[in-house]
């Protein structure tokens, strides 16, 4: 026969009021969510940091509290963002490809209960629905309560103070229910993993049932099954290398480790510790009586006399603790998976798996929020604080920023999407005091797909990007979003114009042309006399002059030529300004070649691709002219003065220049100047300096790379480095590096599973930030970003197929998703 009974009367709790849980037996519970560090980012130092914390305020708390926190871990199915603002091809093909990715959601929370009547004339009771008339009601009186909430205030101080956990207090609202949402309480009760509220049967004969999930609990209670040592970290070899061991919290095989839905209740019992210790050294006494008669009884009286022993002689603080895991699932098939991966985890901790069958019930309702009270005395186990608080769950899932500018990678764990800001959010919390970039990444670490999927977000985000490149490696994301694409072949020269201004002719303008201009006429080696400097000033300011009253002429090299042969040259004869003055005549013959029918007439005198501070997305590929002494220097000064007017005039505008392995040769042509400039004015722009490099040691062999670009850059990026995890000591110091920055880096592709695709890549913010990411990308994104010649000509074969980069990534993913092959 069954017997059916409403929930509100075998409910434990009687009211929430002031924002406080209220229990029918008087208890007081105020209730925090707990926003916890970031899993696989804490150092050995951080954990011990943190569990200094825990044991800390667990010492503040008064006697006859229950300290209950609850970490709930559901798992859960990445949505895609299709509605969002950015509808390009590939955003949208990128939300195709992660959504529905599973992932394991949490939620941390703490609730902190005075007890209205001892807590050892409560513990016990098998049948909350006998709790309301077997103990009187005795409310905390008002003197208590206050009390109380100081010491919560205290406690949360300290947790605060540690700078790794923050708390927020629920009120009323977020623990009561309406009828179109579910509070915290009717969450737990139903075991629901949204605010929308479902009612269902609960079960507690033989089996917890609720609904129609099959529930399994497992404790920590007995103190046969906990393990020998513990503290508050353990190494997590998945991560850890030869040189390094990796560091996550002791209980995090129980937390976010262990993939399957479960509720992890943590209780820590504060009742009376000197009478806890006068009834153990009562225990003792007993135990010695009758040590004669059985070696358990021996053994026993020794463990206890040893906890005397350590909680007088070290002023330990003696506390009962119980931990326990409620876990759920849909099919009946999936009981026994559940309980091996439990027992799995415990294992990693040394502890024995124990399914509780006799309690399930009361144990249920003792993890109701407020009615920690409810825990039986026989379901916990004495100990201090210091060991209680190494059972704590205390890392959570990676946060994403909730910046626009914010740039898709994926959680290291299960590769969920989450977004990372390098342009707004580390300079508005201090983290950086610029946005420069530094990135080392070796052949075959993914830097060509960690760069092609980063100037892509960045430009959905409105940066404009100019990208200094010797290797071809953006021709296909340039493509795809409209950019200009600079570079050099016979059939098709790279062509510049230096002489199309928008707007007025300003200083700096005029100066970069002047610079350009006494580059080709001049070598390394030979100066300029103040008076040539002069002269150039005054020719370029009479050439525009000249435009404006004559607007039919096209502003480029050969009419610059025409100019000074016409009208420049004759002026400064009859001003009489001789060759030894400004020797014009030598300038003309050595600029002769940039004339029309010379050998660069093409250089310097384009006539399309001129919009360049309005187009967002520019790529100079210079490869083929990096070793030419002429066409090198020019290019590299007009990117220079591109990239220099972009940050002018843009304003409120991200710009960004990226100098992949380019920055090689321009410090070899003694372009280095214009570097250092950029890199320490940049940031007063709203701008960014990214170099991008392959090899550690190259950095080490430029001094200017070195002393001044990764000195001023506060972003550092780095791909996989275990081809240096041998000699890494170089580049800790080079990079400024501590010991947890070495950890992440050379944890990095370690834990990778055969077929997955993807690779990760660290990134450090200033001094305050050092986190792990995956790059994973959509096989669009791979198709648009690949730099293997072969899948090159087969997109580009497909893109003149079909009209567009777009549509031609499109018909070519189809076909390999149909089983065809690059």
């Amino acid at each position: 026969m069954n017997h059916r009974h409403p929930l509100d009367d075998i409910m434990p709790i009687y009211k929430v009021e002031q924002d406080c849980i209220v229990s029918k037996q008087g208890d007081v519970t105020v209730a925090f969510r707990l926003h916890l560090p970031e899993i696989f980012t804490l150092s050995t130092d951080d954990y011990l940091q943190l569990h200094a914390a825990w044991v800390k305020a667990i010492r503040v708390l008064p006697n006859q509290t229950v300290l209950h926190k609850q970490d709930w871990f559901t798992q859960a199915h990445y949505q895609g963002q299709f509605e969002s603002q950015d509808t390009s091809f590939l955003s949208h093909c990128n939300e195709r490809h992660f959504h529905e990715r599973p992932w394991l959601d949490h939620q941390g929370y703490l609730y902190l209960t005075k007890t209205a009547t001892t807590t050892r004339s409560r513990m016990g009771l098998l049948d909350p629905r006998k709790s309301v008339s077997v103990l009187p009601h005795l409310p905390l009186s008002h003197t208590a309560t206050e009390q109380f909430f100081d010491k919560v205030g205290q406690f949360i101080k300290i947790l605060s103070d540690s700078g790794l956990i923050t708390t927020q207090r629920l009120t009323t609202d977020e623990l009561v229910s309406t009828t179109d949402r579910a509070g915290l309480l009717e969450r737990y009760c139903y075991l629901l993993d949204t605010d929308q509220p479902v009612v269902q049967d609960i079960r507690l004969k033989k089996d917890l049932h609720i609904g129609q999930r099959r529930c399994q609990l497992f404790t920590l209670a007995d103190t046969e099954d906990l393990p020998a040592l513990c503290g508050p970290r353990i190494n997590h070899d998945k991560y850890s290398s030869e040189k390094t061991k990796f560091s996550v919290g002791f209980a995090a095989p129980l937390g976010l480790l262990l993939d399957c839905n479960h509720i992890y209740n943590q209780y820590v019992v504060i009742a009376d510790p000197a009478a806890t210790l006068q009834e153990l050294e009562k225990k003792r006494l007993r135990l010695q009586s009758l040590s004669a008669y059985s070696r358990e009884n021996f053994l026993a009286k020794e463990a206890t006399n040893e906890f005397l022993n350590e909680a007088i002689g070290d002023q330990r603080m003696a506390l009962k603790a119980h931990f326990s895991i409620l876990t759920w699932h849909e099919s009946e098939a999936d009981a026994k998976a559940v309980k091996n991966q439990v027992a799995a985890a415990l294992s990693q901790l040394d502890a024995r798996c124990k399914q509780e069958t006799i309690s399930t019930a009361t144990l249920f309702w003792a993890g109701v929020p407020g009615a920690a009270a409810g825990l039986p005395t026989h379901e916990t186990f004495d100990t201090f604080a210091e060991q209680a608080a190494c059972f704590f769950a205390n890392e959570t899932n990676y946060r994403t920023s909730l910046s626009p500018t914010g740039i898709r990678f994926g959680d290291r764990l299960s590769g969920v999407p989450v977004k990372l800001d390098l342009i707004s959010e580390p300079m508005k919390r201090g983290w950086c005091q610029n946005r420069n970039f530094f990135i080392v990444g070796p052949s075959g670490s993914g830097k060509s797909f960690l760069m092609a999927h980063l100037l892509r977000s960045l430009h959905a985000t409105g940066s404009h990007l100019i990208i200094i490149d010797v290797g071809h490696s953006y021709k296909g994301l340039c493509d795809m979003l409209g950019g200009y694409y600079y570079t050099y072949t016979e059939a098709n020269p790279i062509r510049f114009n230096p002489f199309i201004i928008e707007g007025e002719l300003d200083t700096e303008k005029k100066e970069s042309i002047k610079t350009l201009l006494l580059a080709l006429w001049k070598r390394d080696n030979q100066g300029f006399t103040r008076a040539e400097y002069i002269a150039l000033s005054n020719a370029l300011q009479s050439y525009y002059k000249y435009l404006d009253a004559h607007p039919d002429i096209f502003p480029c090299f050969n009419s610059f030529y025409d100019f000074l042969n016409d009208q420049f040259i004759p002026e400064l004869r009859a001003q009489g300004i001789t060759a030894n003055i400004f020797d014009v005549e030598n300038f003309m013959y050595v600029l002769r070649s940039f004339y029309k029918g010379g050998e660069f007439d093409y250089l310097l005198n384009a006539t399309e691709n001129l919009d360049v501070l309005d187009q967002s997305f520019l790529v100079y590929e210079l490869d083929a002219i990096k070793d030419h002494p002429i066409l090198y220097i020019v290019a590299i000064l007009t990117v220079m003065q591109v990239f220099i007017t972009k940050m002018r005039r843009l304003k409120g505008v991200h710009k960004a220049l990226i100098i992949e392995e380019a920055w090689k040769a321009i410090m070899r042509e003694g372009m280095a100047e214009y570097v250092l400039y950029l890199v320490k004015t940049v940031r007063k722009y709203f701008g960014s300096l990214g170099v991008v490099t392959q090899e550690i040691d190259d950095t080490v062999k430029s001094p200017i790379i070195k002393d001044a670009i990764i000195n001023n850059s506060d972003i550092k990026i780095l791909l996989d480095q275990s081809k240096y995890q041998n000699k890494f000591s170089q580049i800790q110091d080079l990079l400024g590096l501590t010991d947890k920055d070495k950890t992440l880096i050379l944890s990095m592709n370690k834990g990778i599973a055969p077929g997955d695709r993807y690779k990760h890549v660290t990134f450090m913010l200033g001094q305050h930030v050092t986190k792990v990411y995956r790059t994973e990308v959509s096989l669009e994104e791979y198709l648009t970003y690949t730099t293997e010649e072969k899948e090159k000509i087969q997109v580009q074969a497909y893109a003149e197929k079909y009209g567009s980069m777009a549509k031609g990534v499109a018909m070519l993913a189809a076909h390999i998703r149909a089983g065809g092959s690059l």
